[in-house]
């Protein structure tokens, strides 16, 4: 059989399985593949559609994106920082001011939670305490508007 080159797919699959304490067969029927076929996939013998990385994503609770990176289907982005999220957020004519703060606060405690920080809080040497700090804002601002 020839080479695919998803051979860094299946090892990644293999350990976010793992991290997530998920047997195979746990895994396969939470993304709703068969066993034989994920065995596969982590050995590097089959390549998955998008789709079915989407769902082994949503099954491991991370990003689809990162899957798709591994697989190739898209070129991994260097140096953004959420920076695009953070645009469409500011940009987006729909919200208004205090929704897009409140989106902006998620987005940034989901990124601290899953272990990357913004340009602000690497400058400041923020690290997980953010968390806390968060929510106390969260919860400030969530006061005042309160009816």
């Amino acid at each position: 059989m020839a080479s695919l080159n998803v051979g860094n797919l299946g090892e990644f699959l293999r350990e976010q399985r793992r991290t997530a304490q998920l047997s195979l067969r746990q895994l396969a029927d939470a993304a709703g593949v068969s066993n034989p076929y994920l065995s596969q996939i982590e050995r590097g013998l089959r390549k998955p559609s998008a789709e079915i990385l989407q769902q082994l994503a949503k099954a491991l609770r991370i990003s689809a994106e990162t899957l798709y990176v591994q697989a190739g289907i898209l070129d991994e982005r260097h140096g953004l920082d959420g920076v695009e999220v953070q645009t469409a957020i500011l940009t987006d004519p729909a919200l208004n001011e205090r929704q897009k703060q409140v989106l902006l606060q998620i987005y940034e405690s989901f990124r601290k939670e899953n272990g990357l920080v913004s340009r602000e809080d690497r400058a400041a040497g923020g690290h997980a305490d953010g968390r806390e700090a968060d929510s106390h804002e969260t919860e400030a601002d969530d006061g005042p508007h309160a009816t």
